[in-house]
């Protein structure tokens, strides 16, 4: 099951987009619907450069969610946010720890490759405290169409 806040369009020749956020369930098809819901917004926005990036760290983050952030019985919280020339993302979780991308990237551990995809696509990224847990977020410059 899925949440949203403020899905109206709105007309960004006289105002902003309003951000958009969706609620997840600790479940694996959270990150397809994740990605879509990011797909979805974006083009509502009218973006369409680095639309494909922007998806993949979705992905990216969301996987990490489920898997290292969400404790059993919760979910995460999706943010979408327009920034100056770009947008922002953020995941909302409740879990503790602080991600971090992996310092041998080429080593034969499989996992831990999600934040070096974010860190090598997005412009900026990073981790913030909340109570409880934590938000990963990242920005991506769009360029103008």
């Amino acid at each position: 099951m899925t949440t949203e806040r403020d899905p109206r369009h709105v007309n960004t020749e006289t105002q902003p987009p309003s951000p958009r956020e969706r609620f997840y369930r600790r479940e694996r098809r959270s990150v397809p619907a994740a990605r879509a819901f990011a797909r979805v917004t974006l083009a509502d926005w009218g973006v369409r450069g680095r639309a494909d990036d922007v998806a993949l760290c979705v992905s990216e983050l969301a996987t990490n969610a489920l898997l290292h952030g969400v404790p059993p019985g919760r979910g995460f919280l999706l943010r979408l946010l327009p920034c100056g020339d770009g947008v922002r993302v953020e995941v909302h979780d409740s879990g503790g720890g602080v991600p971090a991308v992996p310092l041998d990237p080429d080593g034969a551990d499989e996992g831990g490759r999600g934040l070096l995809l974010v860190s090598e696509l997005a412009d900026k990224w990073g981790v913030a405290e909340r109570e409880p847990g934590k938000v990963v977020w990242f920005e991506c410059a769009v360029p103008a169409d």
